[in-house]
Order: structure tokens, then sequence, then C-alpha cells
């Protein structure tokens, strides 16, 4: 058998391809499942250290677990509702609490203008993202000031509706 002809043929190549799919078939599989049990990893630490972070339940926030999908582990949308050093704690959807750590790399954005941590006020609404830790905590990379939301059942200003119409 002459294996420079083998090696041209439409079977290696087939063969060859197949190996290849199957290849980043199982990459991306891998990933799917480093990054689902990475949240899941934060959701348990979340849940484990609920009563020390929040003074919740002894058994933890999961311990009556129904199925409801995880937390989102990278980052807390919500309104600030304490502010103790450089630690804020977030009130989300559901009343869900989080803990917000910010250190020297947090940067504070109020629009296009950079700000400190002491230019933020309890009762002010912040999207965070960061990295989750081992204590169920966020520690913030980027923590945008937002304005307050609308009334119930007022529409968002847009940035057609702004005074400055040069």
């Amino acid at each position: 058998m002459d294996f420079n002809k083998f090696f041209q043929s439409k079977i290696f190549k087939a063969i060859l391809g197949a190996i290849i799919g199957v290849i980043i078939f199982l990459f991306i599989f891998g990933l799917g499942a480093m990054v689902g049990a990475r949240k899941a990893h934060f959701s348990y630490m979340w849940s484990e250290n609920y009563h020390r972070n929040f003074a919740g339940p002894r058994g933890g926030f999961f311990s009556d677990f129904s199925g409801k999908d995880f937390i989102e582990a990278n980052g807390a949308f919500g309104q600030i509702i304490k502010i103790d050093g450089s630690t804020l704690v977030v009130k989300g959807h559901d009343n869900t609490e989080k803990i917000i750590l910010i250190n020297n790399d947090t940067t504070i954005m109020r629009f296009k203008e950079t700000v400190k941590l002491t230019d933020l006020e309890v009762n002010d609404f912040i999207v965070t993202i960061g990295e989750p830790n081992n204590s169920g905590q966020i520690e913030a990379k980027l923590i945008r000031l937002l304005p307050p939301p609308p009334p119930m059942g007022m529409p968002y200003p847009t940035s057609s509706s702004s005074t400055d119409n040069n």
C-alpha cells in the first residue's frame, strides 16, 4: 500500500475531519462543563456563607432547594442598602442581597465619568461586574452607577429626550 496515496485520499481526509470535529466538540463541551461547575460552586459557597454574610437562616439559603436557577455569580444589579467601608450590600430582584467588595482596581462610573467610592450613597442603583470569591461575595471590577428607575408605568427616559438638542 502506498502511504502517499492514502494520505491524499478522500477517506483519509474524511477520517481526519471527523477526528478534528470530535476534538472541537469535546473542547466546547468541556468549556461548558467548566463554566457550569464554576456557577454551581459560587451558588454553593454563597449559600454556605449566607448566615455569616446576612445573618440569615442557619441552614443556609438553599436548605430547601426547589430547583430555581443559580445565582448570578459574576455580577449584581440593584439598590445599595448598606455601605460599610469598601463593602456594599446590594438588594437585587426578589430581594436577594449580595455583598460587593471594592478594592483599588475597581472602576466606578457614572455615565462617562469615573467617580470615587465616597460618591456612592445608600439607595443608589448600580450594576456590578466582578469575580466571585469563596465566601459568596463579589470582588468588583466595574461598578456603574445608574439613574433611579422611573415610577411604575412610566417609561425610561431615552437619549433623544435630553435637554441638549443642538
